[in-house]
């Protein structure tokens, strides 16, 4: 299994990205696709996540309200839409895939850098 994330950068504060995770080497019905980011001297913390069928999303308090997340099934592609961007979004964004029933998260992706700068 691979999930390979893209589509980080460097933006200002305001501004918006979207991160996407192909993933492969399986099929992933059933199974719930995540984003997870880890800044600078933190711990690794949950954004967002997405039921692969049913479409059903949960979401970090912190990012509520300005982060999609989205799949796409044909393509095998989960997409994170980030608006309104703030500086202590800055970090390494990765994805991760679980089957529903099981408690953690079984792959586990690259991460991709996002800087939000003030």
């Amino acid at each position: 299994v691979q999930l390979q994330a893209c589509g980080g950068g460097l933006v200002q504060t305001g501004g918006s990205l979207r991160l996407s995770c192909a993933a492969s080497g399986r099929t992933f019905t059933n199974f719930i696709m995540a984003w997870f980011r880890q800044a600078p001297g933190k711990e690794r913390e949950f954004v967002a996540s997405i039921r692969w069928n049913g479409g059903r999303t949960d979401y970090a308090d912190s990012v509520k309200g300005r982060f999609t997340i989205s799949r796409d099934n044909a393509k095998n592609t989960v997409y994170l839409q980030m608006n309104s961007l703030k500086p202590e979004d800055t970090a390494i964004y990765s994805c991760a895939a679980r089957h529903f029933a099981a408690s953690n998260y079984a792959y586990r992706g690259q991460g991709t850098q996002v800087t939000v700068s003030s």
